[in-house]
């Protein structure tokens, strides 16, 4: 072990990537940039292909630094897993969706999980990056690991690290936000620190895989449960009367006790809708209902509906329905500025209006196309000088390049979901929980 925390210490390593997305590409630049040899796996061969070219994908990465480190042979990309024999430290950043029945989908994990048990190999740190449930590091990696004959904490190390990304955030980025990890052993610990020191400003570490587990899934149970008040909050203003954003700009103000969040047609993004269900799935395992959880996801997941209600309702005062209306949805991306539509409720928002005979439309400067279903609809062109054409437009993404006085002054009906249009009243606008 000694070796190993010295060769590391000395960056005399390789580090190895598993899963090229959102979080694994983003860690793969930042060891590349600590001048540590990095190889990238990824079974999507196009994508490998595209990252081998200096060709980036991803927002949040330079694509300039990309393709430095490509051209130095620093980072390289694979589908063979059986580079792992050569591998030092082994970071796993695979998706974990929900099945449609609301359960944990480890289906990436285990694949994972297979490779692992035909090359582990003596001195190899093993890090699991995926949100999971708990007890997914211990229960399910460690006895593959061990399976080879290996111990872990003497021959092997594993530990469980959860990925923090918040795509699009101009501020916080992989570096310099801290980042929780907790090693099945000292040893563990000791090692996965020692690597994660060489691009992280300031490692958490907790007292076992579990409690890093946990930790992440009450971040975003967290959010999504404060989301779901605001949203609640939202339609009981409507129904009062009283404006939602006013009253949460209020709040606010309290200098203590409070945290400002705000509703919205849904939830998106990878963690958010996602992750709390993971920690609800492990307790029904126990015999316990996570109540705030459920209650929170039924309210949450209900905002699409609303949202086509308040379509409904605008399109009634003109005397028209939404059926045959042409409908044009701005922004498909789950939040603003970037091109993330995992999850995205204007995903939702425009397949309710299609079920309902809406002839739909939608603009986002990031998303180019999306797929529903079997067919691809491509992005328009924003043009407000016809935007006139449209019975309605909703902003259910508030990207900072859209023109908003522009578009109030051209659209015949506006359904704001985000309070974009707060400094430009017109009767013309619908705003969730505006009374």
């Amino acid at each position: 072990m000694e070796k190993l925390l010295k060769r590391i210490e000395n960056k005399d390593i390789t580090v190895g990537i598993v899963g090229l997305g959102y979080v694994g590409l983003p860690l793969a630049v930042e060891f590349g940039n600590a001048g540590i040899r990095t190889i990238g796996i990824d079974v999507n061969q196009s994508r490998v292909d595209q990252l081998n070219a200096g060709d980036n994908y991803i927002q949040d990465v330079d694509d300039a630094e990309l393709k430095a480190l490509v051209d130095a042979g620093t980072f390289t990309a694979t589908t063979d897993f059986s580079s792992i024999k050569h591998i030092d430290a082994i970071c796993i950043a695979v998706p974990t969706p929900l099945s449609k029945t609301k359960d944990p989908d480890i289906t990436f994990i285990l694949a994972v999980n297979e490779e692992l048990e035909k090359y582990v190999h003596k001195d190899l740190v093993v890090i699991l990056e995926s949100t999971t449930y708990p007890g997914t590091t211990r229960e399910l990696i460690l006895p593959s690991l061990e399976a080879s004959g290996l111990k872990v904490g003497t021959d092997v190390f594993l530990l469980f690290s959860p990925e923090r990304v918040d795509p699009g955030n101009p501020v916080y980025h992989t570096t310099n936000t801290p980042k929780v990890i907790g090693g099945v052993t000292e040893n563990c610990l000791k090692l996965g620190t020692a690597v994660y020191n060489h691009i992280m400003d300031k490692l958490i570490p907790v007292s076992s895989p579990e409690a890093a587990e946990l930790t992440k899934l009450l971040e975003n149970t967290f959010r999504s449960i404060n989301i779901g008040l605001a949203n609640e909050m939202a339609i009981m203003c409507a129904k009062l009367g009283v404006n939602v954003w006013e009253v949460i700009d209020a709040a606010a103000t309290k200098p203590f006790g409070f945290m400002k969040f705000t509703p919205g047609p849904g939830l998106g993004g990878h963690c958010i809708p996602i992750d709390p269900h993971y920690l609800s799935w492990k307790m029904r395992t126990l015999d316990y209902k996570a109540r705030f959880i459920e209650l929170a996801s039924e309210i949450n997941a209900s905002m699409p509906e609303y949202v086509v209600d308040l379509v409904a309702d605008g399109l009634n005062k003109m005397s028209k329905s939404i059926n045959g209306s042409n409908i044009l949805l701005l922004g498909m991306a789950y939040k603003p500025d970037i091109d993330d539509v995992r999850e995205s409720p204007a995903l939702d928002v425009y397949g309710l209006l299609e079920a309902k005979g809406a002839k739909l439309s939608f603009h986002d400067p990031y998303v180019s196309e999306i797929k529903f279903d079997s067919r691809i609809e491509q992005t328009i062109q924003l043009d407000h000088s016809t935007l006139d054409q449209y019975d309605c437009v909703v902003i259910t993404t508030n990207h900072s390049e859209y023109d908003i006085k522009t578009i109030v002054e051209n659209s015949k009906l506006i359904v704001d979901t985000r309070n974009a249009t707060a400094d430009f009243k017109s009767n013309k606008v619908i705003s969730l929980g505006a009374g």
